[in-house]
């Protein structure tokens, strides 16, 4: 399929992208503030800052629909387990680990990359 922007300019095409991404970026941010308002839990914050450009980056690296969120906090106790915090936002890499076991899955957490249970995580 073609592209709605192939046409484009490289520079031009970029930039689309990027006021896409922050007009995603601002829908996103709404999206948390009311879900925060809804379901106000100790402990939770809007994402930060720091914690956008995360998810940005792991948007732009392996698409809005590989975004899962963790739902409670996970202590990784194996080696290579990652150890999250609830409301962490993390990319599927594979739902599944070495050994094929579909209960962990592979998720790069916007720099550290590592097992969590499957069961921890929703689709964002």
């Amino acid at each position: 399929p073609q592209l709605p922007h192939g046409h484009m300019a490289l520079p031009s095409f970029w930039k689309v992208m990027e006021d896409s991404l922050q007009q995603s970026g601002a829908q996103l941010r709404a999206f948390c503030q009311a879900f925060e308002t809804v379901t106000p839990s100790p402990g939770t914050q809007p994402l930060t800052p720091a914690e956008e450009r995360k998810v940005l980056s792991l948007v732009s690296k392996h698409g809005p629909d590989k975004l899962y969120q963790v739902t409670s906090n996970i202590s990784g106790s194996r080696d290579l387990d990652l150890t999250l915090l609830r409301g962490q936002i993390v990319a599927l890499l594979q739902s599944a680990d070495t050994k094929g076991n579909t209960s962990r899955w592979l998720v790069d957490a916007g720099g550290p990359r590592g097992f969590v249970p499957a069961a921890k995580l929703r689709p964002y």
